[in-house]
């Protein structure tokens, strides 16, 4: 039995000396705002992608004022003028350091669509204003920073560095691109949510450390010129071993002296040689040395160790930016490596160099999560944007995050690289208080609370029934292929705290608005029938994304045939309590695995059954998923990955992913001219005219035919050729 790993809690991290001053109302992002509030300096500057909004839900925010309650004093600039140095000089030089986010969403997914159409909007600036920040933004911003203020350690955070700390495929550029934290010349890089990591380095760097001696702290990503003695490296670096490996070959041997235990010539420095359950101990005289151990992937479990002081060595990015086999295999090794109880740490050399990323960080407690909520924000944007209106905020100042997290394993998303598998939850006094802050503090409240939820609308408090189960698990997802018997799916917490949301005074509604995991509902049809009675407005939005076996295991998605129960139970309920609802389901085109006969088989189940999409989502390959690996390698990562495993074929060609979205639109007129000329090349006649399984009409049955809208220009894109 293994101990469960714990670490320090938020609050017990001692105070900086600044702790003196009171909570600012806004975190200054001018000279004259630092001044009010009697400051000399900053100790701590947040450079930002988003505009300033002082609300939970905004991750500058939030760890600004985590770092404010920790005794720092703590800046805010906020969507810089990334062509002016001036522009990051505003708030003069911090004491400690710069802390780079490009903000809550990626800055390239922010800019362009999955098409690669550029985006003229952004809901994250005043008056949806786009271009406000730059592409790829930690990057530029971290130069800036260097330029301005040369020696202050600069710490990247957020989900653009989170997704980029080791050798990631880029979509934009078609191409495999180094670790972000390479590329920006920042000093360390925070991945997932990183409370507890910044104000570790936070307090070492406040009481006189030095930013390159914080090496070991959980959930951050570093550059080593060498792996440290002691440690033990496994190596997967290859896919294609030899299939005879029966012993850990020792790394000190030397060839044509005799015997294997290094006797001969070179005994002037050696004082002892060992060879133990297939280890080698060499032992210095002046001084003593331990070894770096190199330990096979294959026979890594037949090695004892430590696994504080082992990481397993991924192919280089020299390695993995030409072959794409590698890459998918390195995506597996990331991923099968996330759990905080047994993930051990990674390394992947970039040219000399060397990409270090620690395990990922211990989750929050509920009383920590709780705590991170009550810190004195004032929910609305800075004062300084005056009447503007900025839409993210718009969208969530009445909603409540009740949890983190999401064990879907959804190939496509990437919250599971980002948050992780293991589901954080508040308490349900916090999350109760919250809701009255909002109906007390948001200005035009109306009664209804627009959400309680998160990454997923019915995770909350769910988890392993076992802490060793789960500490020993390197499960993908915790519902897929189907749902771990070791799983706790008793929705009784979110149940009775929606009944408690509903009887504070003054709410008159609370909506669910996030997605929802209808496969997990289904095991709770009391979850359902409370869900289906007070908390959908006409219509709930799913997502079963796809109809056809093979996309969904390549989606780790549950089968079409989970819909159809929980639709039963969606109807019988809705039915019981008067009210006429609706599903609108979503679904996802050209995702890696899916042809364009199943994309086809989909429309035509659309059509079975009533459906006319207004929505249709495009596979995005977003850094780091496991779906992106696919859409790059043409390999599976979910499986063991070799040179001879099969192809997943791939929608990549933009004609091709276009004519997958247009299918599930087959209503809409300007896609007709399209679909007519895309079904006759695949020899689907039949899915034109007036027959039974026809999607589109004759074009000579409306006038003059249809027109397929114009397509737009894509930014260049260097790499190979196009596939089909």
């Amino acid at each position: 039995m293994q101990p469960i790993k714990v670490a320090p809690q938020l609050q017990s991290f001692p105070k900086y000396w600044a702790s003196c001053f009171d909570p600012a109302p806004f975190l200054p992002m001018s000279r004259a705002e630092m001044d009010e509030l009697g400051w000399d300096s900053c100790d701590i500057i947040i450079v930002n992608g988003d505009a300033y909004v002082d609300h939970p839900s905004f991750g500058g925010a939030l760890i600004g004022r985590l770092l404010e309650a920790q005794g720092f004093r703590v800046g805010m600039i906020a969507q810089p003028d990334w062509t002016d140095v001036e522009s990051f000089r505003v708030l003069g030089e911090p004491n400690l350091f710069f802390g780079i986010t490009a903000g809550n969403m990626d800055s390239m997914i922010n800019r362009y669509t999955a098409d690669l159409r550029m985006r003229h909007d952004d809901a994250y600036t005043p008056n949806n204003e786009g271009g406000k920040r730059p592409e790829r933004a930690v990057t530029v911003y971290s130069h800036r920073c260097r330029e301005a203020y040369k020696g202050v350690p600069i710490i990247l955070g957020g989900i653009e560095a989170s997704l980029r700390r080791i050798a990631q495929y880029d979509y934009w550029s078609d191409e495999v691109r180094r670790s972000v934290l390479v590329d920006s010349g920042a000093d360390i890089l925070l991945y997932g949510n990183a409370e507890r990591a910044i104000i570790e380095v936070a307090v070492a760097l406040g009481a006189g450390e030095k930013i390159e001696d914080l090496t070991s702290i959980r959930g951050t990503t570093i550059i080593r010129n060498e792996v440290p003695e002691g440690w033990s490296v496994i190596d997967s670096t290859r896919i294609d071993w030899p299939k005879n490996i029966d012993e850990i070959p020792n790394p000190y041997a030397m060839e044509g002296m005799g015997d294997k235990t290094g006797d001969g010539e070179c005994k002037s420095n050696a004082n002892q040689a060992a060879v133990q359950g297939g280890e080698r101990d060499l032992m210095m005289e002046e001084p003593q040395i331990e070894p770096i151990r190199i330990i096979p992937m294959p026979l890594h479990r037949k090695a004892n160790l430590d696994d504080d002081k082992t990481a397993i060595r991924l192919p280089s990015f020299e390695k993995v930016s030409k072959d794409r086999a590698l890459y998918s295999h390195a995506s597996r090794v990331l991923h099968l490596e996330s759990n905080p109880q047994n993930a051990r740490t990674l390394v992947q050399k970039h040219g000399k160099r060397e990409v270090w990323v620690n395990p990922p960080p211990i989750p929050l407690s509920t009383p920590e999560m709780d705590a991170v909520f009550a810190l004195p924000y004032a929910r609305v944007p800075h004062p300084s944007y005056g009447k503007s209106k900025i839409p993210a905020y718009d969208m969530i100042k009445t909603s409540v995050n009740i949890m983190r997290g999401c064990f879907g394993g959804c190939t496509f998303c990437s919250i599971t690289e980002h948050e992780g598998r293991v589901i954080q939850s508040r308490s349900e006094e916090s999350i109760l208080r919250e809701i009255e802050d909002i109906r007390d503090k948001v200005p035009g409240f109306s009664g209804t609370i627009s959400d309680l939820g998160g990454p997923t609308a019915n995770m909350y408090m769910l988890n392993c029934k076992d802490e060793q189960i789960h500490a020993a698990c390197r499960r993908l997802s915790c519902v897929y292929p189907t749902i771990c018997k070791n799983l706790v799916t008793d929705h009784s917490p979110t149940t009775n705290l929606y009944r408690k949301a509903r009887k504070i005074p003054g709410i008159k509604k609370v909506a669910i608005a996030s997605g929802l995991r209808y496969d997990l509902a289904v095991e709770d049809p009391e979850y359902i029938k409370e869900l289906v009675t007070h908390h959908v407005g006409g219509y709930l939005k799913i997502a079963p994304e796809h109809t056809e076996d093979g996309p969904l295991q390549k989606m780790m998605k549950p089968g079409i045939g989970t819909f159809f129960e929980f639709k039963k139970l969606f109807d019988k309920y809705s039915k019981e309590a008067g009210k006429k609802q609706y599903l609108i389901p979503y679904f996802i085109a050209a995702h890696p695995g899916c042809e364009d006969e199943d994309m086809v088989n989909l429309a035509l189940w659309l059509k079975d059954n009533n459906y006319s999409l207004d929505q249709v989502q495009t596979f995005y390959p977003s850094p780091m998923s496991l779906a992106t690996a696919m859409y790059h390698s043409e390999k599976n990562p979910l499986k063991k990955v070799t040179y001879k495993s099969d192809s997943v074929r791939t929608p990549r060609d933009l004609k091709q992913r276009r004519f997958q979205k247009a299918v599930l639109r087959y209503h809409d007129q300007a896609n007709w001219d399209m679909l007519r000329e895309e079904f006759i090349r695949m020899g689907r006649k039949d899915l034109i005219g007036n027959g039974p399984k026809a999607l589109v009409p004759f074009a000579n049955q409306i006038k003059g035919g249809a027109k397929a809208r114009p397509v737009g220009k894509a930014p260049v894109r260097k790499g190979r050729a196009k596939r089909r």
